[in-house]
């Protein structure tokens, strides 16, 4: 039988060394950004839907290394900063999770990038 503090230090550890955190910025309206996470989670596996908080998903995952459930967050806020932009605010933590939520980071700035071409290519 292995010591209950001994397995909570090695979870905790696991937890810090996959821990993910980044901020993006989103185009499209508060309810497309929170569609299109709850949807990009749910093709990976995961659960995902919105929280009781407002403009907050939930991610969730089951065993992944020594860690018995993985948990991800995701915040939206809108009108944020002097451009008025969507900020993301994305965190979580799980060996395959991380890799997720980055590719999720990575998928909303190809977005992000795809709308600023968008509008550059437009004549004027």
């Amino acid at each position: 039988m292995t010591d209950p503090a001994a397995a909570r230090a090695a979870m905790n550890a696991e937890m810090e060394r996959t821990r993910f955190q980044r901020k993006a910025v989103a185009t499209g309206t508060m309810q497309e950004v929170m569609d299109d996470a709850i949807s990009f989670f749910k093709e990976r596996g995961y659960k995902s839907g919105r929280t009781g908080r407002p403009n907050q998903i939930f991610v969730m995952g089951g065993r992944e290394g020594t860690i018995p459930r993985v948990n991800a967050e995701i915040l939206i806020q809108v009108n944020v900063g002097k451009g008025k932009a969507t900020m993301v605010t994305i965190s979580g933590f799980g060996e395959e999770l991380s890799k997720h939520l980055a590719a999720y980071t990575d998928h909303l700035r190809q977005q992000a990038r795809a709308a600023r071409q968008d509008r550059t290519d437009e004549p004027s």
